[in-house]
Order: C-alpha cells, then sequence, then structure tokens
C-alpha cells in the first residue's frame, strides 16, 4: 500500500516542479516564450539538483557507532544532570540523508530518539529533524556550516510543552576529528535570553 501511495506522490511532485524548472530553464536557453522544456531536459536538472554533493560528503565524518557523554540543564545555572547512551548513524536513501538512532536515558527514564541530518540542494541549506519518546511533535531545524566545513549551526523553534507556544532553538554541531564530535542545543531561558540546555560529547565505538 504503501509503495503504490509513493507512485502517484512522485508523479505530483513532478508536475508541481515541472513550471519551477522550465522557469530556471527559461534563464539559460533560447526557447520561445510559452514553449514547455522538453522531458529529457527536465529530467536531467531534476537529477542534477537530486544528487548528493560534496556538503553532503562532509557528513561521512558522522557515519558509526558512538558512545555519547550527555550534560543537561533544565535552568541557567543549575546543576547539569548526567546521563549516557549510544547512536547508530547510518547514511539513508543513497548517501543523502544520515539516520540516526538513539538509546539512552533522560531523567532517569529510557530514552529513544530518531533524527535525519541532510543537505537541501534547493534551498542550500543542512536540514535536521528529531523525533522521540518523550514527544509527540517533531522538530526541524535548517543550518549551514563554517568556511572549514567543521562546525554547522541550526535554527529553528520547537513548541514548549510547557505553554504550548514555539520557542526559539539553535544547536551546534562541532567536528572535532574523526573519532569525536559534539552537539550544543541552546534555548531561551527564564529572562529571554539563550542559554545551553544541552551537550552532547560523541567518542567513536567503531
Amino acid at each position: 500500500m504503501r509503495i503504490r501511495n509513493l507512485i502517484p506522490a512522485a508523479a505530483l511532485c513532478a508536475a508541481l516542479a515541472a513550471p519551477a524548472l522550465a522557469g530556471d530553464e527559461k534563464t539559460k536557453t533560447t526557447k520561445k516564450a510559452g514553449q514547455p522544456m522538453d522531458e529529457k531536459a527536465m529530467m536531467e536538472m531534476w537529477a542534477k539538483v537530486g544528487a548528493p554533493g560534496e556538503p553532503h560528503k562532509a557528513l561521512e565524518v558522522m557515519v558509526g557507532t558512538w558512545d555519547t557523554k550527555v550534560s543537561s540543564w533544565m535552568q541557567p545555572g543549575a546543576a547539569p544532570m548526567a546521563s549516557t547512551g549510544v547512536s547508530e548513524n547510518t547514511w539513508t536513501l543513497d548517501n543523502r540523508f544520515i539516520e540516526q538512532r538513539y538509546e539512552g536515558e533522560f531523567m532517569g527514564q529510557p530514552f529513544k530518539g530518531v533524527g535525519y541530518t541532510g543537505y537541501d540542494n534547493v534551498k542550500k541549506k543542512y536540514v535536521g529533524t528529531w523525533m522521540d519518546n518523550m514527544s509527540t511533535s517533531v522538530m526541524v531545524m535548517t543550518g549551514t556550516s563554517d568556511a572549514t566545513g567543521k562546525t554547522m549551526t541550526f535554527t529553528g523553534t520547537m513548541d514548549d510543552p510547557m505553554t504550548g507556544k514555539p520557542k526559539a532553538m539553535k544547536e551546534v554541531v562541532k567536528i572535532v576529528d574523526a573519532n569525536k564530535h559534539t552537539f550544543e542545543m541552546w534555548a531561551p531561558g527564564p529572562d529571554g535570553k539563550a542559554f545551553k540546555m544541552m551537550e552532547i560529547e560523541y567518542l567513536r565505538r567503531n
């Protein structure tokens, strides 16, 4: 059933994208006004835009099995809560996204999460999603990399379960080397100023 549903969905995406692709191509050709792009040219452009590239390769260093050390702060100035976990990071969809499956604990409770990180060739930004067993929400973030390719900064919003209102979030991923990277999450505190609410150290197991 899922596969059958995907086929018309893919056709719909292609139909919706065709005018945009054709419009972009008009700047590169001398075709007569109103003449649509031929199917071959459209498919070639689609394949080019949809292919993984150098920004995706920069994520390769995060693939593997990682032992984690987690520090969490419930509010600014509070003592950190410590926990540990294991993260399995694998490529999916032909090296377009890294799938992260995390298991550990949080506040003494079993914690499981699933996230995806990739690069959107159209937006020209890194994109990330996160879901876990302590929420029914999906957090969506977009970000950019610095000139070295070793620090990625993501921004987005997350619905605060206490107030029901969205709040601004920031995440920073730093690649230390092939065997270590870190993750930081920042959010507004009671005074409205951003504070670090989580830090995770990933140490390669294999």
